[in-house]
């Protein structure tokens, strides 16, 4: 989807709830006075809140749109992850209020024997105003996953939560005007806890966004299926990328060739690369290059015993960028080994002696490749 587009549907959306969740505000503000139900106040105030993150959205998302410059040459799409993180903590802000009103309304309860007195059109009023805000919640998610926007998926999230909170309320509500029992307390109680476990888990989302995520498998696979393909590539090898936003990436890759071309024929394919992903993968990538000289019969069963070796490691996903000199007696290679080996230098050495086993007098040399994009 164009930036521009993505943009505008972030903001219309944005104020979509805003508008919303104001009249909501106007609303149950009014039943809660009137009724003395500190719950429903409470709820007012959590409408407020989600007000204030979509005003959040708004401008974190004008923000991330902004031009590269000399100080941020990666642009700012990253301001997006930010805005996540602090909707996740207007989340826990309502969460954590929920409970602190509703433990004090108990007391109040028990101290005073208040009961807060509602009235049949509060109850129609705070069951429309739940109807809203699942409506609000679907309506941003559905916007989320269309347009691929963290911020207005937790925003989403947090709206069909309080709806959840809302009709907490409405059944306390129905129960004092009905039946003349307190509830109002333990149903925010519960409520709130599970508003925390969800402020919780967007937070722990947009934090992991800001740490740097593993990207999709199936995009990772589409990359190198597509690089493979350009004449004289013999393999794509060491895939990084780096998310600077929406639809922003920076990367690099190796790729081998034949150990015959020349500095021409190999920046045609570089070129080609570079194409490639920025047109189809808007990601700006390096191209690194591996001479494959595996092409007479003695590089070739030096290589073969390299793979018998690290056959009898589970943890090593992947060699590439072998590099066989026999007039300088040295021996190259690039070893993938997975996160899971706790020790993966111990490993290394340990395959490094037995290549130098296999083959008495040469210098080896093993270059370590963590698993950015293999597993």
């Amino acid at each position: 989807m164009d930036e521009k587009i993505r943009e505008k549907e972030i903001v219309k959306t944005s104020f979509v709830g805003i508008i919303a969740n104001i009249m909501l505000v106007g609303f149950k503000a009014f039943v809660g006075f009137i009724a003395g139900s500190i719950s429903i106040v409470m709820d007012a105030l959590n409408n407020l809140t989600d007000a204030l993150s979509s005003i959040i959205t708004i401008v974190g998302t004008k923000l991330a749109s902004k031009r590269p410059n000399k100080k941020h040459p990666y642009g700012y799409g990253r301001i997006e992850y930010i805005t996540s993180t602090l909707i996740a903590a207007l989340i826990l802000f309502a969460g954590g209020a929920a409970i602190y009103e509703s433990i004090k309304s108990i007391i109040d309860y028990f101290q005073n024997g208040t009961m807060p007195q509602f009235e049949v059109y509060s109850i129609i009023i705070i069951a429309a105003a739940i109807l809203v805000k699942i409506g609000i919640g679907l309506y941003f998610r559905a916007k989320a996953k269309k347009i691929d926007s963290d911020a207005l998926d937790a925003s989403g999230k947090d709206a069909l939560f309080d709806s959840i909170l809302s009709t907490s309320t409405l059944v306390g509500m129905i129960v004092a005007k009905f039946f003349g029992i307190y509830i109002e307390g333990y149903l925010g109680i519960i409520i709130g806890l599970f508003i925390i476990k969800t402020g919780i888990e967007v937070l722990k989302e947009s934090l992991s966004s800001i740490i740097g995520d593993r990207f999709d498998k199936e995009i990772v696979a589409s990359i190198k299926k597509d690089i493979n393909q350009i004449d004289g590539v013999l393999g794509s090898f060491d895939l990084i990328l780096n998310s600077y936003g929406y639809n922003k990436s920076i990367g690099s890759v190796h790729i081998g060739v034949k150990d015959n071309l020349t500095a021409k024929e190999i920046q045609e394919i570089e070129r080609q690369i570079t194409y490639l992903m920025y047109v189809k993968y808007n990601t700006i990538m390096t191209v690194g290059v591996y001479a494959e000289n595996i092409s007479d019969e003695e590089s070739r069963n030096v290589y073969a015993g390299i793979l018998d070796i690290i056959k009898e490691y589970k943890y090593v996903l992947q060699i590439h960028g072998f590099y066989y000199d026999k007039q300088k007696k040295l021996i190259n290679y690039d070893l993938v080994i997975s996160f899971d080996d706790e020790k993966p230098l111990a490993t290394i050495e340990e395959i490094k002696e037995k290549t130098m086993n296999k083959n008495p007098g040469f210098e080896v040399i093993i270059n370590y490749d963590q698993d950015f994009t293999l597993s």
